[in-house]
């Protein structure tokens, strides 16, 4: 009797890929910790047409990334008919290999309704049934970019299999001033800003209490900051509103542009910036990433930094209080000091 067939493992296409689809939905966070991901995948297939699923949130972002071709703002189809047409789209495009930077349970099932009907697509994801899967049990407590760093691994996105040392791919904001052509609303003086100034970022979700620095005690960083000959700057959405209302009032030296900056103005700030302090949030992670000194303030009961920091080359972490209200500001203006770059 012969021997079954083993069926062949799973091959990527690499560079003979002409069509490639990126999933990444959300967070600001995380959807900018993908930008080394997303590179790799670039430089993987670099004569494919790579097509972005992403939110409506990220489109004019994207657009400008150079990473990606084509950018489609579908990813959470609201209702059974949209979902179906966007699985449909999908089908039709006969993607070479589908990149699930998302990994969460809406893409998996976007995976499973893809295979229902014909050959499942060539899939990187967290999916048991996926060409590469990423199966590993510990990928809810790694940082984003390692997690992706070994799911990129598994799918063959690695120089001999393997990324070594420090060379998991990292992202990169370089690329927004010169997409931009370095234009005036990047610059600081576009919003009235002489330098030095630094960034406070006072915002985190909402919902998490545990993750938000009391408002009292960045008046009390905006005051100390001030007074050392530096102009604090808040930057946020429309929820840290209030928050930074608050600050200004305690501290008037203190200049608000919550609502007034996009992602590129995010970035454009940060690259000039003195130095940034920040909750666990997308801003945060920016800043770090465009290369600003920074504090990110974590705490101990929402967020393990071996999994969740900003990952700048020039950013402190503490994660030294169960929760955020119980960190002193004398600890951060410490860590502050410790960057050295204060005016003497």
């Amino acid at each position: 009797m012969a021997k079954p067939v083993k069926p062949a493992s799973p091959v990527n296409p690499g560079a003979k890929a002409l069509n490639v689809l990126v999933i990444k939905l959300s967070a600001l966070g995380d959807f900018v910790l993908a930008l080394g991901a997303m590179k790799a995948v670039r430089e993987m297939h670099p004569k494919a047409r790579i097509t972005l699923l992403t939110t409506p949130f990220f489109k004019e972002f994207a657009e400008l990334c150079p990473y990606v071709d084509a950018v489609e703002t579908d990813g959470r189809p609201d209702g059974m008919k949209a979902t179906a047409a966007l699985i449909t789209r999908i089908r039709k495009a006969k993607y070479d290999i589908i990149y699930d930077f998302q990994t969460s349970g809406r893409t998996k099932n976007y995976f499973t309704a893809l295979s229902k009907t014909g050959k499942a697509p060539l899939w990187s994801g967290h999916h048991e049934r996926a060409a590469f899967f990423h199966d590993n049990g510990e990928r809810g407590t790694m940082h984003s970019i390692d997690r992706l760093a070994e799911q990129l691994e598994v799918a063959g996105v690695a120089p001999g299999g393997r990324w070594l040392g420090n060379t998991a791919p990292k992202p990169d904001l370089s690329w927004v001033r010169p997409k931009l052509r370095d234009a005036p609303r990047l610059q600081p003086a576009y919003f009235s800003i002489e330098e030095p100034y630094m960034l406070l970022i006072p915002g985190a979700s909402a919902h998490r209490e545990a993750k938000r620095w009391p408002v009292e005690n960045y008046a009390e960083l905006a005051k100390r900051v001030a007074d050392a000959g530096v102009t604090p700057v808040i930057i946020g959405g429309k929820a840290e509103g209030p928050l930074a209302h608050e600050i200004v009032r305690k501290e008037p030296r203190t200049k608000s542009l919550t609502t007034r900056t996009d992602l590129f103005q995010i970035v454009g700030l940060a690259e000039k910036a003195l130095f940034v302090v920040g909750n666990d949030t997308g801003p945060m992670h920016m800043a770090a990433i465009a290369g600003a000194p920074g504090v990110a303030l974590f705490a101990l009961t929402e967020s393990n930094p071996d999994h969740a920091a900003p990952r700048g080359d020039k950013t402190i972490i503490i994660n030294s209080a169960p929760t955020l209200a119980e960190l002193s500001v004398d600890d951060v203006w410490q860590s502050v000091r410790a960057l050295g770059v204060l005016p003497s």
